[in-house]
């Protein structure tokens, strides 16, 4: 007897149904970051809330001191607790609900990959564009989203349409990929690239500006300058670099890789041409995830790093022709920025500058003890370098590691001799406490 087919049940178009509103929920997803209905806002937005109205008589500098808020944020971190990172210059941790977000989208993409990434995951990026753009201070069509500060500026850096002869002017202490990236163009076109050298701690704008200037020739088209120099956390004096190379016809660079996310400010006050960032720093952003910002009539005339149909196009979206990539940690950067704008950005620079003047204020006064930072905020916030006379940056490390299971990196680097120390939001008094006990011990036993 042949089968016949089975008509649909009330029950099977019951499921159907059900299948059919799942699946529309799901791809709704997108939304999420950018919608009242956030991961955050599930989360967070309501203790976030409450302890902001607890606080809401005090300014920023009076919230940075504030303890029961600062828990608030702290437990959405899911640090170890056996260990006490202190290299959050290097990469900071992302926050539960970034991390959740993260995953989410990973396994809707793996759900049938061809179709989430490239039908919905990839229509977020122009929400997420926008979201970027208001945090930034600047028009979404200026705004590409990249993998990291290195991808962003090196598009600059090998894109500008510069030829043999033309000069460069850096400093010894940029980042080594910006370093490399230039050289790598003066042995291949014949660009000058100069190189500066500082010794900070400096606290007098006027001795970096005057420096950049007198290394000005007829040749030079470009000032890069670092915005928060890695090694030792000083802040450069951008806006004022800026303005005194436009009055000479030159275009500035500036790597944001440390400031942004940190530092309270919108990107076009720096007055620069050309930034680039990376967003897995302060700003808590998935592993992997920057920002490339260009000034409008800029775009033009720069190459794009990847090839692209239209290289001289005036579209940002030139800069982004990479192929496959992670959709769901692009995606993720969106809580991340519900994050940090639920903490606020000027709050979250006096923290975190609080936190570094904590245990650099009382480390200074142990014998034996250099700071390499400035404590002033108008001259460094987060990173301060530090070291001991008889100690390499090595061994130190090492001692903060294997002795106190304190995580910090040692750096060796032209002029620069320290270990960098660096907290971020859910980093305690009491770890940095154990950092400043740490350091008296290992200073007594140098010493001995």
């Amino acid at each position: 007897m042949p089968l016949r087919p089975l008509r649909p049940t009330t029950t099977l178009l019951s499921m159907i149904s059900s299948n059919r509103r799942s699946f529309l929920k799901r791809t709704a997803v997108l939304a999420g970051a950018f919608s009242g209905d956030s991961l955050f806002h599930q989360a967070h937005a309501a203790d976030l809330q409450a302890a902001s109205r607890a606080v809401g008589h005090l300014d920023a500098a009076g919230v940075a001191q504030n303890e029961d808020y600062w828990s608030v944020i702290q437990r959405a971190y899911s640090v170890n607790p056996s260990l006490i990172n202190l290299n959050n210059g290097g990469v900071s941790p992302a926050p539960l609900v970034v991390q959740q977000a993260v995953e989410r989208y990973n396994q809707m993409a793996n759900e049938g990959p061809s179709y989430f990434m490239w039908q919905i995951l990839d229509q977020g990026r122009e929400p997420l564009r926008q979201k970027l753009a208001h945090l930034a201070g600047a028009k979404p069509g200026e705004v590409a989203i990249n993998r990291n500060a290195t991808e962003a500026l090196n598009t600059i850096i090998y894109g500008l349409p510069l030829k043999a002869g033309d000069e460069v002017i850096g400093t010894k202490q940029d980042y080594p990929n910006m370093i490399q990236a230039y050289r790598q163009r003066a042995e291949r076109d014949g660009i000058v690239y100069k190189q500066l050298s500082f010794d900070f701690p400096i606290e007098d704008d006027a001795v970096i500006v005057k420096a950049f200037e007198e290394a000005i020739t007829p040749r030079t088209r470009v000032i890069h300058v670092t915005h928060m120099v890695n090694w030792v956390g000083q802040t450069m004096p951008v806006r004022k670099i800026a303005d005194m190379a436009h009055a000479h016809g030159i275009e500035v660079v500036a790597d944001g890789a440390h400031s942004f996310g940190l530092l309270d400010f919108k990107v076009p006050e720096l007055g620069c041409d050309y930034f680039g960032t990376s967003l897995h720093k302060f700003l808590s952003a998935p592993i992997g995830t920057g920002m490339m910002w260009v000034r409008e009539d800029k775009i033009e005339k720069v190459w794009p790093l990847t090839c692209n149909a239209t290289p001289h196009s005036t579209d940002i979206r030139k800069f982004e022709t990479l192929g496959t990539r992670s959709f769901p940690i692009e995606q993720g950067i969106g809580e991340a920025i519900n994050f940090h704008e639920g903490i606020g950005s000027k709050r979250k620079e006096q923290r975190i500058a609080y936190l570094k003047n904590y245990w650099a204020g009382q480390a200074k006064e142990i014998r034996g003890v250099k700071l390499h930072t400035s404590l002033d905020p108008k001259y460094s916030c987060a990173i301060c370098g530090v070291s001991i006379d008889g100690v390499t940056p090595g061994a130190f490390s090492s001692a903060l590691f294997d002795r106190y299971k304190i995580h910090t990196v040692g750096i060796v680097w032209e002029n620069i001799s320290c270990v960098r120390i660096t907290p971020h939001v859910y980093t305690t008094p009491a770890d940095l406490d154990k950092l400043v006990a740490a350091i008296g011990e290992i200073a007594a036993g140098a010493k001995a």
